[in-house]
């Protein structure tokens, strides 16, 4: 699907979660962590688009905008969303595949703290 250009988004750090607004509306959310020792790496967790915004390619606004932060800061991506993780696996030129010891890790801590989910 083609991205919408109409969404804003917004990163909260504070509450792991990048949210993808349109029309000052909260339409589509990842919520993740940060890895320690921060900053190991940027986990998604799960990513959600409200049903009447689906198709609009706002998931995929969402993850791609993911993958720049962790850029922008220098540190890897661990997609334990399987939205996210499908989203890379179409688009491998853009985003470099986690090492395994890393997303063993990522694992284990979403399993400690299961809050984080």
């Amino acid at each position: 699907m083609a991205e919408n250009a109409a969404v804003e988004i917004s990163d909260d750090r504070e509450r792991g979660t990048l949210t993808a607004h349109e029309g000052g509306k909260a339409v589509g959310t990842i919520a993740y962590f940060v890895m320690e020792p921060a900053p190991g790496a940027l986990v998604a967790v799960h990513t959600v688009v409200r049903p009447e915004h689906e198709g609009k390619g706002i998931a995929g606004a969402l993850v791609r905008e993911f993958y720049a932060i962790a850029a922008r800061e220098g540190v890897p991506v661990v997609p334990l969303c399987p939205y996210a993780a499908k989203w890379a696996q179409r688009h491998p030129e853009e985003v470099p595949e986690a090492p395994e010891e890393l997303v063993r890790e990522a694992e284990r801590q979403l399993r400690n703290h299961p809050e984080l989910f």
